[in-house]
């Protein structure tokens, strides 16, 4: 019998922080059942743990269910992000059936061509614009840490999780300008390079949307979403969300795109604009 999804994709771990939700991450892991596994990037924060050690046991129960998969016969890609960017010089090369690349092309079942990378190379830093990068991520750090506490009051209430910024970045149009700069910029590269579509995270948003028939497709994050991409053996992209449960929040299957409840966007704000360039 054949697994239940062809590929699975995954990113923005960030394991060595206090934020990742390790433990419905380990609930994921557990249960995945799949031919091919992607971490597209920041799965290993390095970059916080230069600043500040911070690994529980649970963090390294991760690596091992990774390294599990692997030797069940599921090929594992990692694809380092800007967060974990020390491994790039790694690629190439393979450690526990972990094979690491700096980005990869993935062709689905049903044909369909996809560039896959983290992301980072899109994000205002590689446009000149460091200081608009440094405001984000210190926004998305206090982000993170009002979602922690955001989410202890729910369980004490016994309320299902929530992510916090799901209402946030909805409601923030500097933030929603960003997101649809960030997915109309991926989507033209991918366009002009003859992909039918992009598979990224980084932004910590995931999101399934068409643009001119071009395909992106991002994976979201395991800070505060809780999201993983998945093929099907037809070829058709889900975007879930794992939590408390699990719920379907997107599907994309031969260029249509459906949009599921919980609605993470609010689609009208970010409705896709034809791609130019």
């Amino acid at each position: 019998m054949k697994p239940l999804y062809r590929s699975v994709f995954i990113s923005d771990i960030h394991l060595g922080t206090p934020e990742c939700r390790v433990n419905y991450l380990l609930s994921f892991l557990r249960q995945l059942n799949c031919e091919q596994l992607y971490l597209v990037g920041d799965v290993i924060d390095l970059e916080a743990m230069e600043k500040r050690h911070y690994w529980p046991a649970e963090h390294t129960q991760v690596m091992l269910e990774v390294l599990s998969l692997a030797r069940r016969g599921i090929k594992v890609t990692y694809i380092p992000g800007n967060h974990d960017c020390q491994l790039r010089r790694l690629a190439g090369q393979t450690w526990g059936g972990v094979e690491i690349k700096l980005w990869a092309e993935h062709t689905a079942a049903d044909g369909r061509r996809y560039r896959v990378s983290h992301g980072d190379e899109f994000d205002p830093e590689a446009m000149g614009k460091r200081w608009l990068l440094w405001v984000g991520e210190h926004a998305q750090r206090w982000l993170s840490m009002a979602n922690r506490a955001f989410n202890r009051l729910r369980r004490g209430l016994s309320l299902p999780y929530l992510p916090l910024s799901i209402i946030a970045k909805s409601r923030v149009s500097a933030a929603l300008h960003y997101i649809q700069q960030f997915e109309h910029r991926v989507s033209l590269h991918a366009r002009n390079e003859g992909y039918d579509g992009h598979i990224c995270g980084h932004i910590h948003f995931g999101h399934v949307q068409s643009y001119d028939g071009v395909l992106y497709l991002n994976d979201g994050d395991w800070v505060e979403h809780c999201t993983a991409l998945t093929e099907d053996q037809d070829g058709r992209m889900n975007l879930l969300h794992w939590s408390d449960h699990c719920t379907a929040i997107a599907t994309a299957d031969q260029g249509r795109v459906d949009h599921w409840q919980p609605n993470p966007l609010p689609l009208r704000s970010l409705a896709p604009r034809p791609l130019a360039g």
